[in-house]
C-alpha cells in the first residue's frame, strides 16, 4: 500500500537524502521518497506504521523533523505552525546571543566572566545547529553541515577570533532563515499554479445543504457549486445553467457552457449560476485527484544529472572536513603559517564549503519547472522526463487523433467521364453513402445539399476495408478502394459504374490548424519529425507534405510502429512518441518520452504516457520542450555559479585572503541566489 505523508522542518536536501536512505534500510520500507521541494515523505509498505513511529525512526536521522498526515496539515497548517514555531525560536536565540554577545565584547568584564559570556552567547546563537549535529553524528553516525558550522565558530571562539565567529553563525542563522522563506516561497509559487482542490463542498440531503469535506463525497450525491467555486470531484449537471473556466485542467482560458445533462470535470471554476450536480466519482477517483497525485509524485522520479548531485553531496561532507583538517596542519609545516592562522583558515574553509546550494538547485529548479508545466496543461510524471526533452533528436507522430481530428473531408473530385457533372456524380455517391456509418461517408453526405431519397438504392452491400456497391435503376455502382474498383490512380474512393471508371474523389482527415506551426517549429530546434499510420499511403503522404513532415511509414499495424520506433531510437538519439490510442500504449511506453493526448486519447495511452496534454493542442508539445530546456539552463547556470563561486573563495581562502564573512556569503548567501535563480522558471511561463 501507498503512504504519503507531510514532512516538516527539514533544513535541506541534504537531510531529505539521509532519510530517504535510513528509512529504505528498514525492510518495512519500499520505495522510499523524502520530496525536499514539496516537503512530502511516501513510501510503500505491506504493514501499517503508526506516525509516532515513524516521527521516531526519522528524527534518530534528523532531530527535530516531524512527520504528520497530508490531509490533516492541508487542513489544519499543523505542519507550517510547526515550522513557523521553530523560525520564531532561532530568531529569538539568534536575538539573545548577539545581544549578550556584542555587550560583552565592548565591555570591561573580567576576564572569566567575558569568557562565560561568550559561552552563554555562543550557547544560544549555536544551539539548533549544535544539538542537531550532534544528535545526527550520534544516532546516523552522518556529519552535515550543522557540524561544519558549529566546529567552525567553536573554534573561532578557541582562537580568540571572538567577533567573527559570533557573526558567521549570526549570518548563517539569518541566511538560513531567509533560504527558508525563499523555498517557502518557491514550493507557494508552484503550490498556487497548481491550486485546483477545494478542501470543502456544499452538499444537498434531504433537502437541506451542509458543508463537508471534499473526501465525504461519494457517487450519486448532490453539490451545490456556487459562482467561485471549484467543482470538487467529477459530475453531471442536473439543474442549472453556467460558464465553467477549465484553464486549470487544460491550460486554454475559453470559457466552456455547461446545462443540464453536462459533463464536468473537477477541478472547473464555474463563472456564472449557480448549478446543480450529481457526483460521479468520489475525490480520489476523480480527474483533479488523479492529475495532483501525478504532479505531486513527479519529482520523486530524479532525473539524472539530479541523481549525479545526490550521489556527490553523500561523501562531500567528510571530504570537506577531511581537506580542512590537512590545510590546518599543511599549512604550518610546508608554508610556516602560524598554527592559529592556519587554523582559521581551517575552519574557513569549512564553512566556504557547506554543499547546501549544490543540493538544493537541481532538485527544486526541475520541481518549478512540472509545476509550471502543469499550469499550462502539461503533466510531466518526472524530473526525468522533463530532463529528457531538452534532450530530444526525433519526435514522432501517430496521425488520427493526433495530427489530424477525426474529421473527413472532401478535398477533390476528378471526374473522367464528360457525360458526369460534379453534381450529378455527388448525388450518386451520396445515395449510397447515405446507408453507411463509416466516417468518410459523413464527409460524402456534407457535400450534397439536396434530398436524398435512399429507397432508389437497390441490393446495398457494405464491404470492410473495400467500400459499397448498390444500385440505382439500371445502374450498377461500387464507391471504394482500387482493389474493389479495379482502378491504378491514387485516391482514397473511385467511383465505378457499371464497371467504368467515373470519379476519383480526395478524402483528407481533418488537419489540426497548430499541426503544421508545430511541426515547423520543431524543425527549427533541430529536431527530425516522423509520422506513423495505419491509414493508406496516399492519405498518410498527403498530411505529410501539407504540414512539412519529413519521413512517413503508413498502413502500420501496431506491432510494426513498435519495431519501427526502436529502429529510429536506436540509430538516432533520443525520441518523442506521440500518439493518443489504445494502439498507440506499447509504443508510448517503449518511448524515451512518450507524449499522450489527455483530452481524446485512451486511458491506456495517458497511463502508458510519460507526458500528458490535456488540451491535444500540439503546440504544447513545443511549450513542454522551452520549458525543458529553459529549466536545464537554469540548473546549469546555478550550478556553474554556485560551484565558481565557492571554488574561488576556497582558494582565496587557503591564501589567507578571504575571512569567514566570505565563507557564510559562499554558502548562505550562494544558496539563496541559486533558490531565487530557480523563479525565473515561473516568471518566464507565466502568461
Amino acid at each position: 500500500m501507498r503512504y504519503r505523508y507531510r514532512i516538516n522542518n527539514l533544513d535541506c536536501a541534504n537531510c531529505a537524502r539521509e532519510v530517504e536512505e535510513y528509512l529504505e534500510k528498514d525492510a518495512r520500507f519500499q520505495h522510499v521518497r523524502v520530496n525536499f521541494n514539496t516537503a512530502k515523505l511516501t513510501f510503500d509498505s505491506s504493514v501499517e506504521i503508526s506516525v509516532t513511529a515513524l516521527n521516531e525512526l526519522v528524527q534518530k536521522v534528523e532531530p527535530g523533523v516531524t512527520i504528520e498526515k497530508s490531509e490533516y496539515d492541508k487542513r489544519n497548517g499543523g505542519g507550517r505552525e510547526t515550522a513557523n514555531y521553530k523560525i520564531r525560536m532561532q530568531f529569538w536565540l539568534l536575538v539573545a546571543g548577539l545581544a549578550i554577545g556584542i555587550t560583552t565584547y565592548f565591555s570591561t568584564l573580567p576576564d572569566l566572566i567575558r569568557f562565560a559570556c561568550y559561552v552563554l552567547s555562543y550557547g544560544l546563537l549555536l544551539w539548533f545547529t549544535t544539538i542537531n549535529a550532534i544528535k545526527a553524528l550520534l544516532k546516523s553516525h552522518t556529519l552535515n553541515e550543522n557540524a561544519l558550522i558549529t566546529i567552525s565558530c567553536i573554534g573561532a571562539l578557541m582562537i580568540g577570533e571572538v567577533l567573527e565567529g559570533m557573526m558567521v553563525v549570526a549570518l548563517y542563522t539569518v541566511g538560513k532563515l531567509l533560504e527558508t522563506k525563499a523555498l517557502n516561497n518557491s514550493r507557494r509559487s508552484v503550490e498556487n499554479l497548481l491550486n485546483l482542490k477545494q478542501p470543502f463542498v456544499q452538499r444537498k440531503l434531504a433537502g437541506k445543504i451542509e458543508r463537508v469535506g471534499i473526501e465525504e463525497i461519494k457517487p450519486d450525491d448532490i453539490i451545490i457549486i456556487r459562482k467561485g467555486d471549484r467543482v470538487p470531484v467529477d459530475g453531471e449537471v442536473i439543474e442549472g445553467t453556467t460558464e465553467l473556466d477549465l484553464s486549470a485542467l487544460t491550460g486554454e482560458s475559453e470559457r466552456v457552457k455547461v446545462s443540464t445533462k453536462d459533463k464536468v470535470l473537477s477541478g472547473a471554476i464555474n463563472l456564472g449560476n449557480v448549478i446543480q450536480v450529481r457526483a460521479t466519482t468520489n475525490y480520489a477517483d476523480s480527474t483533479v485527484a488523479k492529475i495532483l497525485e501525478l504532479l505531486e509524485e513527479a519529482t520523486d522520479r530524479k532525473a539524472k544529472t539530479e541523481t549525479v548531485v545526490a550521489k556527490i553531496s553523500k561523501i562531500y561532507t567528510p571530504v570537506i572536513l577531511g581537506l580542512a583538517i590537512l590545510v590546518s596542519l599543511i599549512l604550518p609545516l610546508v608554508f610556516r603559517v602560524p598554527m592559529t592562522d592556519s587554523i582559521y583558515r581551517g575552519l574557513t574553509f569549512l564553512v566556504i564549503a557547506c554543499p547546501c546550494a549544490i543540493a538544493i538547485s537541481v532538485p527544486l529548479s526541475y520541481f518549478t519547472g512540472i509545476g509550471v508545466a502543469g499550469k499550462h496543461g502539461i503533466l510531466v510524471k518526472g524530473s526525468n522526463y522533463l530532463d529528457n526533452l531538452s534532450s530530444a533528436k526525433n519526435v514522432i507522430f501517430d496521425k488520427t487523433g493526433t495530427l489530424t481530428n477525426g474529421d473527413f473531408a472532401v478535398s477533390e473530385i476528378k471526374i473522367t467521364d464528360a457525360r458526369y457533372s460534379e453534381a450529378e456524380i455527388i448525388e450518386i455517391l451520396a445515395q449510397g453513402e447515405a446507408l453507411s456509418n463509416h466516417p468518410i461517408a459523413q464527409s460524402i453526405l456534407k457535400l450534397y445539399n439536396g434530398k436524398l431519397d435512399s429507397r432508389k438504392v437497390k441490393n446495398f452491400q457494405e464491404r470492410a476495408g473495400g467500400g459499397i456497391s448498390y444500385e440505382i435503376g439500371r445502374d450498377k455502382i461500387k464507391v471504394g478502394n482500387k482493389m474493389l474498383c479495379a482502378c491504378t490512380e491514387n485516391a482514397v474512393l473511385h467511383l465505378n459504374i457499371n464497371g467504368k471508371h467515373m470519379a476519383s474523389i480526395k478524402i483528407i482527415d481533418g488537419i489540426k490548424s497548430e499541426a503544421k506551426t508545430t511541426i515547423g517549429q520543431l524543425i527549427k530546434l533541430g529536431m527530425a519529425t516522423y509520422m506513423f499510420t495505419g491509414d493508406k499511403k496516399q492519405v498518410a503522404q498527403m498530411v505529410a507534405e501539407s504540414i512539412g513532415i519529413e519521413h512517413v511509414q503508413a498502413e502500420m499495424l501496431p506491432t510494426t510502429k513498435f519495431r519501427a520506433y526502436e529502429q529510429i531510437a536506436d540509430k538516432n538519439g533520443l525520441t518523442i512518441f506521440v500518439g493518443d490510442g489504445i494502439n498507440d500504449a506499447p509504443v508510448l511506453k517503449r518511448a524515451d518520452i512518450g507524449i499522450a493526448m489527455g483530452g481524446v486519447g485512451s486511458e491506456s495511452a495517458i497511463e502508458a504516457a510519460d507526458v500528458v496534454i490535456m488540451n491535444d493542442d500540439l503546440t504544447n508539445i513545443l511549450k513542454a520542450i522551452q520549458i525543458s530546456r529553459y529549466t536545464k539552463s537554469v540548473i546549469y547556470q546555478n550550478l556553474v555559479f554556485a560551484v565558481s563561486v565557492k571554488f574561488i573563495i576556497l582558494i582565496l581562502s587557503v591564501f589567507g585572503l578571504t575571512n569567514m564573512w566570505w565563507a557564510v556569503f559562499a554558502d548562505t548567501g550562494v544558496t539563496l541566489l541559486t533558490i531565487l535563480s530557480t523563479l525565473r522558471v515561473v516568471y518566464k511561463f507565466s502568461n
